[in-house]
């Protein structure tokens, strides 16, 4: 089974709660699981050859919550090339924004370019409808775990 980080980007706490209720559905496939709440540089690179799941916020302007938007500018500028590094999104949002899920899509691009693999397609929660996400979060979860 594969060893996973789950880096989070929250403002209000709900990419937490999501990413903390990954966790266990990770784990109960057998995998081994981690979460990040003021995630490193460090700290992403020990599973640059293993795999990485990002659930972030976006603040209304399309941008990063401030505790992973130093990670991010890190892995954009520093780290280049990411053959090895399998992903997944989650991107939390909201749809009356003109920057629906901005941080997620971006974050996803930037790992494109670096031709890290994605597993699975990016997941767009939007809290105008689904104010509990983690009822759309659990499923993708379970599935995007059995990927890997």
């Amino acid at each position: 089974m594969a060893k996973i980080g789950i880096f989070t980007g929250t403002v209000y706490g709900n990419a937490l709660l999501v990413a903390e209720e990954a966790q266990p559905v990770l784990e109960a496939q057998g995998h081994e699981v981690k979460v990040f709440e003021d995630p490193s540089l460090a700290d992403w690179q020990a599973y640059s050859q293993d795999a990485v799941l990002i659930v972030t916020s976006t603040t209304g302007q399309g941008d990063f919550p401030d505790n992973i938007a130093r990670l991010y500018v890190q892995v954009r500028d520093e780290l280049g090339y990411q053959p090895a590094l399998r992903y997944g999104v989650i991107a939390l949002g909201d749809s009356s924004y003109e920057n629906f899920c901005g941080a997620g899509k971006t974050f996803d691009a930037t790992l494109q370019e670096q031709q890290a693999q994605r597993l699975g397609e990016v997941l767009l929660v939007d809290a105008i409808e689904n104010p509990e996400p983690e009822a759309v979060t659990t499923p993708w979860v379970e599935s995007w775990g059995k990927l890997l």
